[in-house]
């Protein structure tokens, strides 16, 4: 199969080199010191950090303080971020997580388009006003396709975009127009942005369809994301290449768990089946649960072309009507899904536990197995409020044990976010008819507990240092192998501490609902949250409160910088158990094999490498499944014009307030401009709005009857009106709510 090299994307390398200079702030190096700080070992990563180098003298952000040595340049007045715009204009560039965002007014912003890499210059701040500046330079684009619909006119044709964050249409000659028709849903491609011109240049490369069809609409969200919907023939001939058999001699390699009882409980709709349980006692009276993975990296090898696209996914992506997989489907359904009543390949995690749930023994490995059932999740809670259905035993035991590994879990610090999931009925044609929300029950919950069980425990197995470890380190160092290029880094999953600023902001606005957090302690902080989302449950603040909780936090991420994972209260956490639909788990599976065989996968930045694109990746992912529900909420409510609706406020700006109906979470807008009772102005400090006549107040997590007044496919946008009364005309004080306005 095809090789190929992976390359270091230029934006990673240009932040992290900008980094590292102005941690080593008055320091200068030359670039093979760079070179060896940041691990950079290869002739060609090399000269790509020359020129990166080069590239941020050219710019103004490094000197060059002796003949081939490099300093970071001390300025205040220009800064490097990536710019984020709202739907009016204006931006914010976003320099580091410790350094104020930037305003940029409206005209300001030059030829930066959303998400871009800028260099600003910062104006002298005047008194505690917020810091503004404007972009003197576009670095790096995020992007150069866009999707939008296309307007024909007689001699040119332009794009509007459909995301309203892109606040320019694209100008796009008539021959190259790629034989769209006006008013189609195109992808355009910018070629180019002239000095003085208030338009970019464009040219179609896709034409994706009639706007507000549903294949069009699905198609146009992953394009936006820049997402594959297919893929390339050569992947998929690759696939079909594969030897999928199961063969006596391949068996004779693994532990065989075929005779031992295993299911697996997954949807009812699964295709795609990556996790499989296996239990059974032992003499002793322990039990051994199996925890049983789908073998990928048996059929994935590093650096063929299957591989190379499974890394530029990195994800399984999960739309409102359909799942595009990391792998093509001779894998991802047949040879790696351990369907029922078929052999299949794993890589295992075995625990013989007590009647408490301690962990006993522990063991990683290949394995083959056999899988007796598929239950559905529905299945699995109907056996356990019941009492009664096939493998109910061992359903039963399963269930108490996950129990008591929950409540350990809890008692350790472990947050639990519970919040519903929306999910949509759909008809024949992929229309809407009816909304239900997806809750966790124990059957959920039994899954989710071993498999965290699993991942926890490969994490520490590849991550905590032992006795024997050591050993075969100084072994490995003796044989001065120059040809080993492998290091001791780890894949982990983490999720850090959250900061006080952040703590005591959501503790200055739930307080004004009668709630607290507790603040400087990691697990008291823990268990208020924890008390805080029960305390929530069926009121009317609770989804509010349960957003700004989420909020509070900081992303999970992939690094090999381990610092834990505070919401789950672990001290090392990694992804093992989803290898079908995420490339880290394909990491995690190898490091896990390499470790287990005395060898080793990939070098330190490398693996850092993979990791940032894979976080990367997973937010786009999120974002697209977010698009294409925020789409079918629209689609849904595209019949019920003029009907009423109880909602809660979830956001207030400027320029409108957001509601989001109780009965199905759809959100839109009343537009501050249709709100004819009064003059209503916007109260920054305390988030809210004030009608200057009445005084009447509508703020966030408010109670409201709205009527929907329009539905946009095309822009997916919801325009509500409010209908009874006013929410509320007392005044009410945020201490410090400006951390929660919504960038619209």
């Amino acid at each position: 199969m095809a090789k190929s090299k992976k390359k270091q994307p230029k934006r990673y390398l240009f932040e992290e080199v900008l980094a590292f200079l102005k941690h080593n702030d008055g320091k200068s190096f030359n670039y093979k010191q760079l070179g060896a700080a940041m691990e950079i070992d290869n002739e060609s990563d090399r000269f790509s950090l020359l020129e990166t180098l080069e590239e941020l003298k050219h710019q103004g952000f490094v000197i060059e303080t002796d003949i081939g040595k490099y300093a970071a340049k001390e300025s205040k007045t220009y800064q490097t971020g990536t710019i984020d715009f709202t739907t009016q204009g204006t931006a914010f560039v976003i320099i580091s997580p410790d350094v104020p965002d930037v305003f940029i007014p409206f005209k300001r912003t030059k030829d930066a388009l959303h998400g871009d890499l800028v260099k600003v210059f910062v104006h002298p701040q005047q008194g505690r006003g917020k810091a503004e500046g404007e972009v003197v330079e576009v670095i790096q684009r995020r992007k150069t396709k866009f999707v939008g619909s296309i307007q024909i006119n007689p001699k040119f044709a332009f794009v509007v975009p459909d995301y309203t964050k892109i606040h320019v249409d694209f100008f796009v000659p008539l021959e190259h127009i790629n034989g769209a028709k006006n008013g189609q849903k195109v992808l355009v491609e910018m070629t180019e942005w002239k000095r003085g011109s208030d338009n970019p240049n464009g040219k179609v490369i896709d034409v994706l369809g009639n706007s507000g069809e549903h294949e069009t609409e699905i198609h146009a969200i992953m394009a936006e994301y820049g997402l594959p919907m297919v893929f390339a023939p050569e992947v998929e001939a690759a696939a079909k290449k594969l030897a999928t058999e199961i063969t006596p001699e391949e068996i004779s390699k693994r532990r065989d768990f075929r005779g031992i009882t295993t299911f697996t409980i997954d949807p009812h709709d699964a295709k795609d089946f990556d996790d499989a349980l296996s239990l059974q006692k032992l003499e002793n009276g322990n039990w051994e649960v199996g925890v049983h993975i789908a073998d990928v990296t048996h059929y994935l090898k590093p650096h063929t072309i299957l591989d190379d696209e499974a890394v530029s996914r990195a994800t399984s992506v999960y739309l409102v009507d359909r799942c595009v997989p990391m792998l093509p489907e001779v894998l991802s359904n047949f040879a790696c899904s351990l369907r029922p009543h078929e052999e299949k390949y794993c890589f295992s995690a075995v625990f013989e536990l007590d009647d408490n749930a301690q962990i006993q023994n522990q063991w990683f490995g290949k394995t083959v197995i056999y899988s007796d059932h598929r239950f559905s999740y529905e299945e699995v809670q109907t056996i356990i409020e019941t009492g009664e259905g096939p493998y109910k035993d061992e359903i039963f035991t399963l269930d108490r044990l996950a129990k008591i590994l929950r409540a350990e879990r809890t008692s350790k610090g472990s947050i639990f976010f519970d919040k519903a999931e929306v999910k949509f009925q759909l008809d024949d044609a992929g229309a809407p008819t009816g909304v239900y929300f997806k809750t966790q029950k124990d059957a959920h919950k039994l899954i989710e507990d071993f498999m965290l069980l699993a991942n926890r425990k490969v994490a520490e197995f590849l991550g905590k240092k032992t006795k024997d470890d050591n050993q075969q380190n100084q072994k490995n160092r003796a044989k001065k192998d120059k040809n080993d290029k492998g290091s001791d880094a780890v894949v982990y999953r983490i999720h850090d501490v959250p900061k006080d600023e952040k703590l005591m902001e959501l503790n200055n606005f739930v307080e004004r609902f009668g709630y607290s957090v507790a603040v400087g302690n990691k697990m008291k902080t823990a268990q208020s949250i924890n008390k805080l989302l029960q305390d929530v449950k069926n009121k009317k603040e609770q989804s509010m409160i349960e957003l700004l909780a989420v909020r509070s936090m900081p992303k999970a991420v992939y690094t090999t910088k381990n610092v834990g994972h505070y919401g789950l209260g672990f001290d090392y956490y990694t992804h093992f158990t989803s290898p079908i639909r995420r490339y880290p788990d394909v990491m995690v599976h190898r490091l896990l094999e390499a470790k287990l065989n005395h060898t080793h996968y990939l070098k330190a930045d490398e693996l850092e490498l993979l990791c940032k694109h894979s976080s990367e990746m997973e937010k786009l992912a999120s974002d697209a499944e977010r698009a294409s529900i925020k789409y079918k909420q629209v689609e849904y409510l595209e019949d019920k014009i003029g009907q009423e609706f109880e909602g809660v406020i979830s956001g207030v700006t400027e320029w409108g307030i957001f509601v989001e109906i109780i009965e199905n979470k759809c959100e839109g807008r009343v537009s501050m401009r249709d709100m004819k009772d009064d003059q209503y102005s916007f109260d920054e400090d305390n988030y809210r709005v004030v009608g200057r006549k009445t005084g009447r107040i509508y703020t966030l997590g408010d109670k409201v009857t709205i009527k929907v007044r329009r539905a946009d496919l095309v822009k997916k946008q919801l325009d509500f009106e409010f209908v009874s009364g006013v929410p509320s005309t007392k005044e009410v004080e945020i201490r410090n709510p400006k951390r929660y306005k919504k960038r619209r």
